[in-house]
């Protein structure tokens, strides 16, 4: 699979880069969390971090004074497995470079995406990156099998929590996974064997061999 760099122009429907932002504290504080052993972790917030001063920064100049979150996503991956959107834009932040597999929300069709129009982007460590709210995505990817992938994630406060409960009116109910959380999972992931909606159709994506 082609690995492109978020420099390159064919990352600009997926986000942007953000520029003038110090992340080199907040860099230091994730690789101060020990890596699990195996698989990916995830934390929507994380005290340590948030008393980064980039948390103000990102609050105020970023999101424009809305209350935001930030947590990690770290471990081991090169699986695509699912995809997610949210209703605001997410910013990450790599400890180490790390990489992205990405889709549009328009490419959707009739509640299935084909994996086949998935793009894999390399996200340089300590650049700041916008996803837009329109872009798929999950879980990134390592560049090294050794060191695994340690990203920041920035979102509105309450994304990715305790899914509410809510009257089944249609359209993407079904995709609703958590708070602020659309998911659409491959039939071989293990949301979908916990009963995520199935709404990737081809191969899921393995980038092991692009590595």
């Amino acid at each position: 699979m082609k690995i492109y760099s978020v420099t390159d122009a064919a990352f600009r429907p997926y986000g942007k880069i953000l520029e003038g932002y110090d992340t080199a504290p907040l860099c230091a504080a994730m690789r101060s969390i020990p890596m699990p052993e195996q698989g990916t972790a995830y934390e929507p917030s994380i005290p340590v971090l948030e008393e980064c001063a980039l948390y103000g920064a990102l609050q105020n100049n970023a999101y424009g004074g809305m209350p935001i979150q930030l947590g990690l996503c770290w471990g081991y991956n090169t699986r695509l497995n699912c995809l997610e959107y949210h209703r605001d834009s997410e910013v990450n932040v790599g400890a180490r470079d790390f990489i992205l597999l990405l889709g549009k929300q328009d490419e959707i069709e009739n509640g299935v995406l084909d994996t086949g129009k998935v793009k894999a982007f390399r996200v340089p460590a300590g650049m700041a990156v916008e996803v837009y709210a329109t872009t798929l995505h999950y879980a990134p990817c390592h560049t090294n099998a050794a060191e695994g992938f340690c990203t920041a994630v920035v979102l509105p406060r309450g994304t990715n929590t305790e899914k509410p409960s809510v009257v089944q009116r249609g359209g993407e109910d079904a995709l609703l996974w958590a708070r602020n959380k659309w998911l659409l999972a491959h039939a071989a992931s293990d949301e979908a064997a916990q009963g995520a909606y199935v709404g990737l159709a081809g191969e899921n994506i393995d980038i092991s061999d692009s590595l």
